[in-house]
């Protein structure tokens, strides 16, 4: 029996095709293809990273050659796979209950109040301590609101510092977390599987 098995070859997942629609795009996507144009980051993805991330853009209908899914790899830690922003915003459009989001960031002022702001606004001496999200919802007697600290959220690099986007627009990153947040709470049926 195992001199059997040991005689069965594995078959060779970068051979395979997917095929899918995405809005009305016809994607069709290989491990191979993954590997050699779709992934960010200086690491080497497993087999499992690459068909994690195949199924979830066939499963939600994500075309990574439009950036609507990222393959991420540093080093030795584990791949990430992460879903553009715009696909959460288009998606809640669609929906029939969307009614609207507001989103912003919290600032610490000066004077160490804190307030909420639309967008991404900070004057010199502030500090963006977190960003915030309502969507509106027909039917819901509230809207879901989301507020998010920038020390859980901010991206790092594996020597701790702040990377490069998190760095250069904190406003824009933090903010962003936000809404996806409260996108993923008001619709999580459209948004399952997607961080």
């Amino acid at each position: 029996m195992a001199l059997q098995n040991s005689l069965v070859k594995k078959p060779d997942i970068n051979s395979s095709v997917i095929e899918y629609d995405s809005n009305g795009t016809q994607v069709k996507l290989s491990p191979s293809i993954v590997r050699n144009y779709l992934v960010n980051g200086n690491g080497a993805v497993s087999d499992q990273e690459v068909v994690m991330f195949l199924n979830l853009c066939k499963a939600q209908r994500l075309n990574p050659f439009l950036r609507e899914a990222y393959l991420i790899k540093f080093g030795n830690n584990p791949a990430s796979i992460v879903t553009g922003k715009e696909v959460f915003t288009k998606r809640a459009r669609r929906a029939k209950d969307y009614a609207g989001h507001q989103a912003g960031v919290i600032v610490q002022k000066s004077d160490e109040s804190i307030e909420n702001r639309i967008g991404t606004l900070k004057l010199p001496g502030e500090n963006i301590v977190g960003g915030w999200a309502k969507v509106f919802v027909k039917g819901y007697e509230n809207h879901v609101e989301i507020a998010v600290s920038y020390d859980e959220y901010v991206g790092l690099k594996q020597d701790g510092t702040v990377n490069g986007q998190w760095a250069k627009k904190p406003g824009t990153m933090i903010r962003k977390v936000a809404l996806v947040q409260a996108l993923r709470e008001a619709f999580p049926e459209e948004f399952q599987g997607m961080y």
